[in-house]
């Protein structure tokens, strides 16, 4: 995929601080674009610089090929973590001015408040004051006034927090379908389900540095342990131990089951699954078997703790 967003080698300082040092990044047309990292990292400083708030010290960012200028704005969307709606203002009032200040008319973004108001069940809010609301109604709005232009890049900065489970999955439904529609979102969050379950791509960030860059399904491969856990009904555990032992590294391990089976952790020592599996069947039953695939957190706190 040619990429909509480009930063190359983009260096920003405050005072004495690094907070971001040659970073590059290639942000594919259509995705869902994971920016991870501890607090601290340079997310945010690298997030707004992409929409103009801040600039760099050196470096370039290029939107659909072309340098970021001041005109790029109505093409991006931005939920920062801290959210920046006006207390005391109604909501409607609120939600047509601010979609005016991205270039809609004010016939077309009551249009189209109308159909996310009423997509969102959030018609009756229209006349509350912002302050009136809980954190997660208040959410819905700063949500809605993002994604309202229809802007071709979408920047969300832990959009999930405040929502309950149920709200949550709203919106992580209507991200998905913002995707379909051809939105490309860069998606910056601690909740690494979210990750998990969103991101088609992702890159980590520590100490003002870029550690991690690709593909989701590629990062997790180059972490692949080639280990696997097992759950096995036999009348002969301690012999099925010390044969397994002499061919593979094990060790005792737990996973949810509804059996009272033994449960080890099996590394294959580069021997192929089926051999462990033919092992496996003189022993007993098999009611478990899965690969230990690396889960974004577990990759997460790896790379971070080892630099």
């Amino acid at each position: 995929m040619t990429p909509i967003l480009e930063v190359n080698n983009v260096v920003k300082k405050y005072g004495k601080k690094t907070a971001l040092n040659n970073v590059s990044l290639s942000i594919p047309h259509g995705s869902i674009y994971g920016l991870l990292g501890p607090n601290g990292a340079g997310k945010t400083s690298l997030i707004r610089i992409i929409n103009q708030i801040t600039f760099p010290d050196s470096g370039e960012i290029l939107l659909d090929g072309e340098k970021l200028s001041p005109k790029h704005v109505q093409h991006i969307g931005y939920m920062p973590e801290e959210r920046g709606l006006y207390k005391s203002m109604k909501v409607g009032e609120q939600a047509l001015y601010l979609a005016q200040l991205k270039g809609i008319s004010k016939d077309q973004a009551k249009k189209q408040l109308k159909y996310w108001f009423e997509k969102l069940e959030i018609g009756d809010w229209w006349n509350k004051k912002i302050q009136e609301l809980s954190k997660g109604m208040a959410q819905k709005i700063q949500f809605v006034v993002t994604v309202l232009h229809q802007p071709k890049l979408l920047i969300f900065d832990e959009p999930f927090s405040g929502f309950d489970p149920v709200n949550a999955n709203i919106i992580k439904d209507e991200i998905l379908e913002l995707k379909k529609k051809g939105s490309t979102i860069i998606f910056s969050t601690h909740r690494m389900e979210s990750v998990e379950e969103l991101c088609d791509e992702i890159a980590l960030i520590h100490k003002s540095n870029k550690l991690l860059d690709g593909s989701l399904i590629d990062i997790k491969k180059q972490y692949r342990s080639n280990t696997f856990d097992l759950g096995i009904n036999t009348q002969n555990e301690q012999q099925l131990k010390d044969f397994l032992n002499a061919k593979y590294q094990i060790e005792d391990t737990f996973f949810k089951s509804l059996d009272n089976e033994l449960k080890l952790s099996v590394n294959l020592n580069r021997k192929p699954v089926n051999e462990l599996l033919q092992d496996l069947i003189p022993f007993g039953q098999i009611t478990h078997f899965s690969e230990k695939i690396p889960s974004i957190n577990d990759i997460f706190i790896q790379t971070v703790t080892n630099n």
